[in-house]
């Protein structure tokens, strides 16, 4: 009927609503918009305004599993939906928020990805090796692109909202990967920029320590991170960079040097810390008698600590009167001594020490040290007596058993000690020889380990 919008209809004379006209017109997966009219434990009912409510199984609501229709909707709340069936098996027409969510989604993150613009995203999961967040669809966010820092705890992030950017995308499979890192570090781009500008080699600053590595320490300069070597964090000998900083510590360090291009920062620590060696070089001479610990030994020699971050050498021809084999006969690391100064080397920063040209020097392991040469020279005189009562032992054998032989078939028995004693005689005089060919080739043995060492 004119006039009426077609919501009347002229049947017989009589005007009836036109029902039909107040309904949707919708087919098979649109998208379609309702009001949620009632929430049960299992599904919700939406009016779309078509003959039936539409039905919102709980599985279609949303993308997090298990979850509860009254945290997801409300009463009267408007939704968006996808038409799954027009009618069922039972009559009822079957809807999908999650779908209809799900189809924006994609065409929101496909447009983003192509500009390069972030998408925002709420934390619903944590799985091996990132975060699960909900865009209408499910992202994954690997757990090295959530921060620029390496992240510990991903627990921390649950339910917070992120803004990332897409960073891959495949829609056949339902695949979307985000990095937060990536708009972390866009907005710190001027910041860093800002940063290096101010920065110039020599400038003492202070950081905190943001990581720990086996080659070093990373420093955070308030926005961009600065690489203490450890090399630079001491001036004393170093095994791994825990032992002088820990995470989170602040500390002064002076700027070594700075790759603009890359974008990096080469920091140091012991620069801005007193230099123990320019204690050694003011402070002490040659002949000063110092006390020290051994901190390491090694096959020519000793290391000795006589300041902290400051060890000199004590080569093995230093450390005993008697010659020495082994330099642990004499020390061992922790051995607390005094030690005399034969040479500082301030170009090369080397100390040359020695402990025998200490007077009254009272050495923890002398006593085995003495034991030992003693136990030498005792198995050398052993070695020599038997080999003197050898040839008289030999020459006893024939004259014993001469007795029992006829007088005519045995040398006069006066004869034998003549022959043992010449015998004896000329093996004396050899070792006489060994030993004055031994002694004089013992100061060139020990002048060649002392090069050998030097060089």
């Amino acid at each position: 009927m004119e006039g009426s919008g077609g919501l009347l209809l002229q049947v017989n004379g009589h005007l009836v609503p036109n029902y039909a006209a107040t309904m949707v017109s919708f087919d098979e997966g649109d998208v379609v918009s309702g009001k949620v009219v009632r929430i049960d434990k299992d599904e919700v009912l939406v009016d779309i305004g078509y003959k039936s409510e539409g039905v919102i199984p709980s599985n279609e609501l949303s993308i997090r599993k298990s979850v509860d229709p009254a945290e997801e909707v409300s009463l009267g709340e408007e939704v968006d939906a996808l038409v799954l069936t027009k009618e069922d098996q039972e009559g009822r027409l079957i809807l999908s928020k999650k779908r209809a969510r799900f189809e924006k989604a994609w065409r929101r993150i496909e447009a983003a990805a192509e500009s390069g613009e972030p998408v925002e995203g709420t934390v619903i999961e944590v799985v091996k090796g990132g975060l699960i967040l909900d865009l209408g669809v499910r992202g994954f966010l690997p757990a090295s692109l959530v921060d620029i820092r390496r992240v510990h705890n991903l627990e921390e992030f649950t339910g917070q909202t992120l803004e990332c950017k897409v960073i891959e995308l495949n829609r056949s499979r339902n695949n979307v990967v985000l990095s937060r890192r990536a708009v972390l570090e866009e907005e710190r781009k001027e910041v860093r920029e800002e940063i290096l500008g101010r920065l110039a080699p020599g400038q003492v600053v202070e950081g905190k320590i943001s990581n720990i590595v086996d080659f070093g320490a990373f420093v955070d300069l308030d926005g961009i991170d600065g690489l203490i070597h450890i090399s630079e964090l001491s001036w004393s000998h170093v095994n791994h960079p825990s032992e002088v900083v820990a995470i989170g510590d602040t500390v002064r360090i002076k700027v070594l040097d700075i790759d603009r291009d890359r974008q990096r920062i080469s920091l140091g620590l012991k620069q801005t810390q007193e230099d123990p060696w320019q204690r050694v070089v003011s402070t002490h001479r040659p002949g000063n008698v110092l006390e020290g610990e051994v901190t390491k030994v090694v096959a020519f020699g000793a290391f000795v600590e006589i300041l902290p971050g400051v060890e000199g050498l004590v080569h093995i021809s230093e450390l005993a009167d008697h010659h020495v084999e082994n330099p642990s006969e004499v020390v061992e690391p922790g051995t607390k001594l005094n030690v005399k100064i034969l040479e500082i080397d301030e170009e090369r920063r080397r100390l040359s020490l020695s402990i025998k040209q200490v007077e009254d020097q009272n050495m923890p392991m002398s006593d085995l040290g003495a034991q030992l040469a003693a136990a030498n020279g005792e198995t050398q005189e052993e070695t020599s007596e038997e080999s003197a009562a050898g040839p008289v032992a030999e020459s006893g054998g024939p004259a014993g058993e001469g007795v029992l032989d006829p007088p005519d078939s045995t040398p006069p028995a006066e004869d034998a000690p003549e022959e043992s004693d010449e015998g004896s005689a000329v093996e004396a005089e050899a070792d006489q020889v060994e030993s004055e060919e031994s002694t004089a080739d013992a100061p060139a043995e020990d002048t060649a380990e002392q090069d050998e060492a030097d060089s």
